[in-house]
């Protein structure tokens, strides 16, 4: 349960900083529509619960490396393609316009000049490069629980101070401009609030799911994740319409909402804000640029920090502007990729549950082989990985040393075991000796590799020079 929450807060993560850390993303989408905007707020977030879950379980049970080898898997490569482009373009808009809204948080409470706080945030997206995608998780998912305490504290100051004036607030609401090709319809901005969210999110959210051996595990975290934003964005809603006449006109409402209950609030709540931004951007420029470098992963740093400087640059059109024209292109190309993907799930989730219960037997086994209170695997054992393996969606070699590497890492950090990670530097991907899983003749598991791994910790032909 550890794991789902990690990845559900991590999800929450990604989703805060251009989802609705500054608000005009809540006024644009939905308070422009009144009333009916709080329907739409529901709708969204009834779609992002439901997504969420079925991309986390996909991502998990194809143990992604990145978006494009699950749209490979789950559609036609014409279908593939353009996703694999409009999520790229999604990534990168997100990115640039995550760096603009850094720039207007510290202007709006510190009087910063725009290019300094969009330069603070450049410099933090580019030492963010030299983290792996496990210690990347950890920080997004470790920076969410303060918004959400804000946005709680926001709450509870809120229901004690409700004004008299809700009609008129409504009125105020109303005059807000809605985001641009939505057809001024609240369904249709909700529908096109959900599928942004989904399109910009669904990258990191594959990757950080293919880092997740069970795919009920993942799907959990999903399904949380996907809850608590929902809750989250029904509350902003709540609190930015019942504070409308603080918040109009700002370009970060949010944060105007809360510099008036208190200036040192609204100085403390605008550093989070602005780490919830972080969440969000670097989720996006660190999945654009695993997917770019897929076959060449040694010039990921360089594609990295290069996509960060050019975001840099494009930051300076604007945040409201660019949140106004750029997240509807983005919502619809969403829409597509929704369906896709929703589908592939419904099609395969009794495969994807079946799958889930063969990890969790070949974890018990790889238990047994690496705990060094068990005896070693009989063949008998060693047939029965094989057998589950070529009842996998996977590769049996790639699957049988994934599932070791999870397992050693559960060994290593429990205080009941004597196993040591440092002794099997094989299945640390952060040793100097970590080169993947050993090469077999076909698709068959290297069973004297393995043996000598168990005694030696590394493998005996498989060099990290070689990979």
């Amino acid at each position: 349960m550890t794991k789902s929450i990690k990845v559900a807060l991590a999800f929450v993560g990604l989703l805060v900083g251009a989802g609705f850390a500054s608000g005009q993303e809540t006024i644009q989408y939905f308070l422009a529509y009144g009333y009916w905007g709080i329907v739409g707020a529901i709708v969204a977030g009834i779609i992002i619960v439901v997504v969420g879950t079925s991309l986390f379980q996909l991502g998990s049970y194809y143990l992604a490396d990145d978006h494009s080898s699950v749209f490979r898997r789950v559609t036609h490569p014409i279908v593939s393609t353009f996703m694999d482009i409009s999520t790229m373009a999604t990534l990168f808009a997100i990115g640039f316009v995550m760096i603009a809204g850094a720039g207007s948080n510290l202007e709006q409470q510190f009087g910063l000049p725009t290019w300094a706080g969009a330069a603070i945030m450049t410099v933090l997206l580019l030492l963010s490069g030299f983290l792996d995608i496990d210690k990347l998780t950890s920080v997004i998912s470790g920076i969410t629980p303060l918004l959400i305490l804000a946005v709680l504290g926001a709450l509870i100051v809120t229901v004690l101070n409700v004004p008299d004036n809700l009609s008129q607030l409504n009125d105020l609401a109303l005059q807000n401009n809605p985001a641009s090709g939505v057809f001024d319809n609240w369904l249709v901005s909700g529908l096109n609030y959900a599928a942004l969210c989904i399109i910009m999110a669904v990258s990191m959210i594959l990757v950080i799911a293919g880092s997740q051996l069970n795919p009920r595990e993942a799907g959990i975290g999903g399904l949380i994740g996907g809850m608590l934003f929902a809750i989250l964005l029904l509350i902003l809603v709540f609190i930015v319409f019942l504070n409308m006449d603080d918040a109009f006109g700002a370009d970060l409402p949010l944060l105007m909402v809360f510099s008036t209950m208190h200036p040192v609030v609204g100085s403390v709540v605008s550093i989070v804000i602005y780490l919830m931004i972080y969440n969000t951007a670097v989720g996006m420029f660190y999945a654009m640029a695993r997917r770019l470098t897929h076959h060449s992963p040694e010039r990921f740093r360089m594609v990295y920090f290069t996509a960060v400087l050019i975001g840099f640059g494009l930051s300076f059109i604007g945040f409201a502007d660019l949140v106004g024209w750029v997240y509807p292109v983005l919502g619809y190309l969403g829409m597509a990729l929704i369906v896709v993907m929703v589908g592939s799930w419904v099609k395969d989730r009794s495969e994807i549950a079946a799958e889930a219960n063969r990890r969790d037997r070949l974890a018990e086994l790889a238990e047994t082989a690496l705990d060094p209170a068990e005896d070693d695997l009989t063949p008998a054992q060693r047939n029965e990985v094989e057998e589950l393996g070529g009842e996998s969606n996977l590769a049996t070699a790639r699957l049988w040393h994934s599932v070791q590497e999870e397992v050693a890492h559960k060994l290593d950090s429990s205080p009941e075991s004597d196993f040591s990670i440092e002794d099997a530097p094989a299945f640390n991907r952060d040793a100097d000796e970590y080169a993947g899983h050993p090469d077999s003749a076909g698709d068959t598991i290297d069973w004297k590799a393995y043996q000598e791994m168990y005694e030696t910790g590394s493998f005996p032909a498989v060099k990290p020079e070689d990979k």
